[in-house]
This record gives structure tokens, sequence and C-alpha cells, in this order.
């Protein structure tokens, strides 16, 4: 299901079809350094995390990550997409791209087609995002995307403080 479109991108539902680029994705030193490490290892692992994760998601919230592709080749560039947190009670924009794909604008445009689908079509109250502190390229989307920093957050005991903007 596509839930957005912009001149150069289409941003849909994962599916089981998107499996090797989910492992892909997760295994990216960038995304686990920025991210975290999922513990995605093969396409089996990746199965069970759109399974357990966006997919279950979209069935309880109408909403999760979504992935963004190129709307003319239908090339996988990255996720983006909105996310609830137990831990939270808010709902977060979260966006990853493969490294070839960053500094093209990309994901400026697939978060801002899914923030005005967050408020528009999902009537969301409030969008907020999430980062490491050291994370300045997703700092510097938040703060082009309107977010600005709020206040240090920590999603489970055992993790570190993380950055909340609003």
């Amino acid at each position: 299901m596509v839930v957005a479109e912009t001149p150069r991108l289409r941003i849909r539902h994962l599916t089981a079809a998107d499996v090797t680029f989910t492992c892909r994705l997760l295994n990216e030193p960038s995304f686990i350094e920025n991210i975290a490490d999922r513990g995605v290892r093969n396409e089996l692992d990746a199965m069970h995390y759109l399974a357990e994760g966006p997919i279950k998601s979209y069935r309880q919230h109408g909403y999760g990550l979504f992935l963004v592709e190129e709307c003319i080749s239908g090339i996988p560039l990255g996720f983006c997409g909105l996310l609830r947190r137990d831990a939270l009670q808010e709902t977060d924009i979260g966006f990853a791209f493969m490294p070839q794909f960053c500094g093209q604008g990309y994901a400026f445009e697939a978060a801002s087609a899914v923030i005005h689908f967050g408020y528009s079509t999902l009537k969301l109250k409030r969008i907020v995002g999430l980062t490491h502190a050291g994370n300045t390229a997703s700092i510097k989307l938040l703060n082009r995307l309107g977010l600005q920093f709020e206040k240090m957050v920590k999603l489970t005991p055992s993790e570190d403080y993380i950055q909340l903007y609003a």
C-alpha cells in the first residue's frame, strides 16, 4: 500500500518481498552505529524483523516504517516512517537510507511526506524525532523538518539517553 508519493519517491508499506533490501540496510555499518544493531544477519532474520516490526505495526497502529523507493526505477533507497514506542507514548519519525543515497535530499523529501501523512491522514497530534547526540546528519534533518531539541529521554533503563526533538 502506497502512503505517499513525491515527484521522485514512492513511500509504501514494507512486505515480505522487501526481505533482501531489509537485510542489506539493517547490516549497513551506519545503521548499526546510528540506530541500532537489530540482530538481523540473514534473510530469515529480516523476514522475522519485518513480520514483528513494521508489518505488525501497520495492523496495530495503522502505520510503521515504510519503504522509500525511486518512482521511476522502483529501486529501494531506504526506510522512513512513523514509530509508536511503548516507552515513549508518542509517535516518532524514523529514517535510514543506504549510504549511496545520502546527501541527495531523499531523506528530507521522504520525511516531509511521511510527516504530512501523519498529520493529515492519520490525524496525529504530535510527531517527535529521536537521535543520539553525535548523529549530526539526523539532527540537521530534524531541524530542517522544523523539529527542535526538547529534552533527553531513555527508552529503556539499560540504554543511554537520546535526544528528543519536537
